[in-house]
């Protein structure tokens, strides 16, 4: 027979579980929308920190393996180039989906540049983000990024992404 105190313990514990579960899909989602803001401010070192140090950010114009790969990325003079014309990197809302200490992320992004003619969208993308939480919080360790331009593999990120699933 069970107690009230058994009763409050669980009570307690489940409620300990899913407010767990809600900080570190806030954490998440915080890390992954806070890539535009700070690749478009060409804060190479916060970029890179949203990586673990061996990390990789595949997307369809480069394959940046590590830390320092990210942030050469952001110093690289075609990034500067970006940022002083008028960009905006903006990532929509993550879609989150956690076991344990894993998770998947998925959302779209666009890349908007200034041109002569005003603003434009450049590319749009679809991103898959697997993370694992570590001792400084959550971080990606894959970031894959297609361009959604009809080749199948980018909604099959979205797909599996919203899932939960690795693709």
């Amino acid at each position: 027979m069970s107690t009230d105190a058994d009763t409050t313990t669980d009570r307690l514990a489940a409620l300990e579980r899913r407010l767990q579960a809600l900080e570190d899909e806030r954490e998440i989602t915080r890390l992954v929308t806070a890539y535009g803001p700070l690749v478009d401010a060409g804060a190479a070192d916060e970029v890179a920190a949203l990586w673990t140090e061996d990390g990789v950010y595949d997307v369809d114009e480069a394959f940046l393996d590590g830390g320092d790969a990210v942030r050469a990325m952001v110093t690289s003079t075609g990034h500067q180039k970006w940022i002083e014309r008028g960009c905006a990197h903006v990532l929509g809302p993550a879609h989150v989906t956690l076991d344990g200490d894993e998770a998947v992320a998925v959302c779209h992004s666009l890349m908007v540049v200034h041109g002569e003619q005003g603003f434009r969208v450049r590319r749009a993308t679809a991103n898959h983000v697997q993370l694992r939480r570590t001792p400084a919080g959550w971080r990606v360790t894959v970031r894959t990024s297609r361009v959604l331009d009809g080749r199948p593999e980018s909604p099959a990120l979205l797909g599996a992404g919203a899932r939960g699933e690795r693709p």
